[in-house]
């Protein structure tokens, strides 16, 4: 590669005038400029798929505003005992199969208990021997326990920031966005790789999306994983019946985040069972290449697996086999070499 085609350094030292001005880039030239910066890091045709279980689900102490297992809030979820670690191995085996990747983990607790994570890590080496890449969501972590997770063979730790610092406690005041901030800390300084994203549509103006985005993106390393999730509205939780974000703004976000954080993987979480194939189209020109596959997002639906394997069929995309690098560290750059890619379905 010569230095006049060498791929821009990453950057951490976004301005918000920086990031609203792409925000409010001619869409055409927006959408050109995401997709180049995801193949200088990426194959685009290769789409990651990750897997997620509710291995504890209900009864949680927070009080965000997005969520139906909160205990605030009556949405008839039932409230359901941490699952057996057999069950959990009997999931990443059909996850396995159907031709997941990355098996991620999630538990409805404000932080875990050392007996709990105890639990969690029997089911993290579990998944690690059925071949998949691991990442669980346990909420606040403490800095040992970041530790022991790293010990067990976790790869990824997901902590999200939701949203703006200015937006923040509009949507959760049961803990702060510095508390986000210190487990982030604690999860890199273990050497785990950080998978860290937002929800959009919940009542935020364009100017916290374009914040929340110059948080992730200033952080002192990229997330290697960067999940932009679609508010899913529940019935019984405060953000049921609030408008819905246009499509063309989500893809929007989708495309900015790609340029300010283009080595990292962007995955186009909830809010997919209602998006069209043109929207989740768009989605993957900005840039999006890692979706959850599966019919079940925690507690919200997700589309059927064949019809997501049908789409990237159609696209001419193809599921992402377990990369070479899959041991890469945190803050290091993927290569793109790729090992030998999965049959095409």
């Amino acid at each position: 590669m010569t230095a006049a085609h060498a791929v821009p350094a990453l950057r951490h030292d976004w301005t918000l005038e920086e990031v609203n001005a792409l925000f409010a880039r001619p869409f055409a030239d927006l959408i050109y400029q995401a997709q180049s910066a995801h193949r200088a890091h990426f194959d685009a045709r290769d789409v990651q798929l990750s897997t997620l279980l509710s291995i504890k689900t209900g009864a949680c102490p927070e009080d965000c505003a997005y969520c139906p297992q909160s205990v605030r809030f009556d949405t008839g979820l039932e409230r359901e005992a941490l699952l057996p670690v057999e069950q959990v191995r009997g999931a990443a085996q059909r996850a396995r199969a159907a031709g997941a990747t990355r098996f991620c983990m999630g538990a409805a607790w404000r932080s875990p208990k050392d007996k709990d994570l105890d639990a969690v890590i029997k089911m993290v080496q579990a998944v690690k021997d059925e071949g998949l890449e691991t990442c669980v969501t346990l909420g606040m972590l403490k800095a040992r326990q970041a530790e022991q997770l790293k010990s067990a063979g976790l790869d990824y730790y997901n902590h999200n920031l939701d949203t703006s610092p200015e937006y923040y406690e509009q949507i959760i005041t049961t803990r702060t966005y510095q508390d986000r901030l210190d487990t982030l800390g604690h999860v890199r300084d273990a050497g785990l790789k950080v998978c860290c994203g937002g929800i959009i549509g919940m009542g935020e103006a364009s100017g916290d999306r374009a914040e929340m985005l110059r948080q992730l993106a200033n952080l002192p390393e990229h997330p290697q994983s960067v999940p932009i999730n679609n508010l899913v509205q529940v019935e019984g939780t405060p953000l049921a019946g609030i408008e819905s974000i246009d499509e063309l703004d989500f893809v929007r976000t989708i495309a900015v985040a790609k340029i300010m954080m283009p080595a990292s993987y962007v995955r186009l979480a909830a809010g997919r069972e209602t998006m069209s194939e043109a929207t989740q189209t768009l989605c993957f020109l900005a840039g999006v290449n890692s979706i959850f596959y599966g019919d079940q997002l925690l507690t919200t639906t997700n589309p059927a697996h064949l019809k997501d394997l049908a789409l990237l069929d159609k696209l001419g995309m193809r599921p992402e086999a377990t990369p070479k690098y899959s041991d890469i560290g945190p803050g290091e750059t993927p290569s793109a070499e790729r090992a030998p890619q999965a049959a095409r379905v």
